[in-house]
């Protein structure tokens, strides 16, 4: 199949979401109905007035807002509910496996228990997995602009949850927060069994992903875009098949690439570079996995075949047991576009 798959048959593509802030899915009129219920007053009058806010230059213009709206964040349950929306969402258009992102630093600075925001997620995971068949974890990220001790002690509430934990990352600001800070806070997750991630490549240069790789040994690529600028660093990719996870959407709406019809998704397929499809922080960035699948469907003319192939990498490239991967793989080899 070579034709351009309809937006049903994408939102029937099995596939694992690899790239997905928790934080990054409160919609406004969750965030003013979780606000309502913890007595936290917004600085908008309404759900309307907050949405329109919804419009970044670059990724601290998102990163303002993004920890701002936050706040009405509070206890378990608002975890739960969160994650519970965004599940939903994501069953709907063929998420089978969510790797989760949540920022335990950005919590506890407020007085929120860390136990409380794993527990919240989870609770709706376990719920995911009961009622949708969905399979997921979390992923601890560092915020890289915090001190590097901040993260050290975030690693260690961390290590005594992995029971909901399965690897750590690195996100926020990046221009100026290169990996190599956070060597001796990655050989620590990697010593106790951990995956380890890292965004870089994003706004950051192509330097940041060759330090991601060598210093951090990451196993995955979260953004990873500005590699094509570095054909030594693609070889390398492709050679090594260490997986991008690309947010197509959220690239355009950070400028990061200000028009998706220039995107390198497809250079980076066509050079071997294995590449997922994700969708980030969606509430802030005009889409979930669905709408970026539809979005690279109609600025790049990607067809059925690649689509498949994306989201056979998402898999592939997952945490999962391999049993579950095995799963995932039969359900995607029986879809039909």
């Amino acid at each position: 199949m070579t034709d351009a798959p309809t937006d049903d048959a994408l939102s029937r593509l099995p596939k694992a979401e690899l790239h997905l802030h928790i934080e990054g899915t409160l919609e406004p009129d969750l965030a003013f109905e979780l606000a309502g219920r913890n007595g936290v007053e917004l600085p908008y009058a309404d759900v309307a007035e907050l949405a329109a806010q919804y419009d970044f230059d670059d990724l601290q213009s998102f990163l303002d807002l993004y920890y701002a709206t936050m706040a009405v964040l509070r206890t378990r349950d608002d975890f739960a509910e969160l994650t519970r929306r965004y599940l939903r969402r994501a069953h709907a258009q063929g998420v089978r496996h969510a790797e989760l992102f949540f920022d335990p630093q950005a919590h506890t600075a407020r007085g929120v228990a860390f136990d409380d925001v794993v527990d919240g997620i989870g609770d709706a995971l376990d719920e995911a997995e009961r009622e949708l068949g969905m399979s997921g974890g979390l992923i601890l990220c560092f915020l890289r602009d915090q001190p590097v001790a901040s993260a050290e002690e975030a690693l260690t509430a961390g290590l005594a949850r992995t029971d909901r934990i399965v690897g750590v990352g690195l996100d926020s600001a990046e221009v100026g927060y290169p990996p190599s800070l956070f060597e001796g806070v990655y050989a620590r997750a990697r010593e106790a069994g951990l995956h380890v991630v890292a965004h870089a490549g994003e706004e950051g240069p192509p330097a940041y992903v060759w330090e991601a790789l060598d210093l951090l040994k990451v196993e995955r690529i979260d953004h990873g875009i500005r590699s094509i600028e570095d054909d030594e660093l693609v070889a390398r990719l492709a050679a090594e098949r260490i997986p991008l996870t690309v947010c197509p959407l959220s690239n355009v709406r950070l400028q990061a690439t200000p028009d998706l019809r220039d995107h390198p998704l497809l250079r980076l397929d066509a050079a071997g570079v294995q590449v997922t499809v994700n969708s980030d922080d969606p509430a802030y960035f005009g889409g979930y996995v669905g709408r970026n699948f539809e979005a690279i469907r109609d600025a790049l003319g990607v067809t059925a075949d690649q689509a498949r192939r994306f989201a056979r990498t998402s898999i592939e490239a997952s945490f999962a047991s391999e049993d579950r991967k095995a799963q995932l793989l039969e359900e995607l080899e029986a879809w039909r576009p």
